[in-house]
């Protein structure tokens, strides 16, 4: 046998070793899908696999408590765990759910509620202090002053125009509530004890919320205003807000319409989407009523309880808005 021919030889010998040796390692490795017995409970597929990514047994989950099972409405499966649990669908994956934001999703009734399956993990917040998981149907925040409240909807859109957590509304301090006075619901947030709220609708006397609206509110307790309210419409971006004066502002707000301006707004931040002419004309407006928020002899205003501004009334000059003859006819409300 020649050296050309015994070197043929060894090469197919070498392969067949280390075919066989694949072969070995083949059989005695198990896929990732497949189920383990943990604790005495069976975990599997995507569910083991998150679990394994998190640490297993030495991860925050512990042992699990449960063999996988199907959730009652049949779209996924699950497994409880010492700390916490696992949630699967085709669509939103394994996520893990513990802690008071899974007290809270198992209070509005689990992957039932209108927060639907997570599709996320749990995250720490911007500021380093809060935590938030997404859900199909909204988010659940946490911190540890305000507990544990879920955001969604369209209080949920203008919350996160304003910044989420870290802008001027703060974390929610409740869930979401019936508010009969819009005839919707309301949500209470912790920066400055402001409420959102949201309203199909409140009738056609109702300025901007003839139809589907949003805004928010807050009290302060500044000399001049005790409360500011702002309304948005959804169909056209109108904006209303509502200055509600202390008995102090009805007699002396006039004296300064800069200090009067920056009081309303110490509640309540200012409304985004509002452009400079249309702040201009509310700036007017609120000047007229206060100028003219003469006392009627039973004790009220001939302005109400409130100073109204309405971002869709034009720009006017200093002269039509407080010229008292011209005021006679347009009562700080010019078209």
């Amino acid at each position: 046998m020649n050296s050309r021919t015994t070197a043929v030889r060894c090469l197919k010998a070498a392969a067949l070793a280390c075919a066989a040796a694949l072969t070995v390692l083949t059989v005695q490795a198990a896929p990732a899908s497949a189920d383990e017995t943990i604790c005495g409970h069976q975990v599997g597929g995507d569910i083991l696999a998150k679990y394994q990514s998190m640490g297993g047994q030495s991860s925050p989950l512990g042992c699990p408590t449960s063999d996988e099972l199907a959730t009652p409405n049949g779209r996924g499966r699950y497994n409880t765990f010492d700390g916490g649990s696992i949630y699967w669908t085709g669509t939103t994956g394994a996520h893990p759910v513990w802690g008071a934001i899974r007290d809270k999703w198992a209070a509005l009734g689990w992957e039932t509620s209108t927060l639907g399956f997570p599709v996320g993990d749990e995250l720490t917040n911007p500021d380093g202090q809060g935590k938030r998981q997404q859900f199909e149907g909204g988010t659940v925040y946490w911190s540890a002053t305000t507990g544990a409240h879920p955001v969604w909807g369209k209080i949920g859109e203008l919350w996160g125009q304003y910044g989420w957590e870290g802008g001027e509304f703060g974390y929610p301090t409740s869930d979401e509530y019936a508010d009969p006075d819009v005839k919707g619901v309301r949500q209470n947030f912790s920066a400055r004890h402001i409420s959102l709220f949201w309203s199909p609708g409140i009738g056609p006397d109702k300025g901007t919320c003839i139809g589907e609206c949003v805004g928010y509110e807050g009290t302060t307790d500044v000399p001049w205003v005790k409360q500011t309210k702002v309304w948005k419409a959804l169909r056209n971006g109108d904006i209303d807000v509502h200055v509600y004066p202390t008995d102090k502002g009805f007699d002396d707000a006039d004296t300064n319409y800069n200090t009067l301006w920056d009081q309303a707004w110490a509640a309540v931040p200012y409304p985004k989407s509002l452009t400079d002419s249309q702040g201009s004309s509310m700036y007017k407006q609120l000047s007229c009523h206060s100028r003219y928020a003469y006392q009627w002899p039973d004790g009220s205003h001939v302005t109400g309880d409130t100073w109204d501004l309405e971002s869709w009334r034009p720009d006017v000059s200093w002269d039509y808005a407080l010229n008292p003859l011209t005021v006679a006819f347009h009562q700080c409300n010019w078209t």
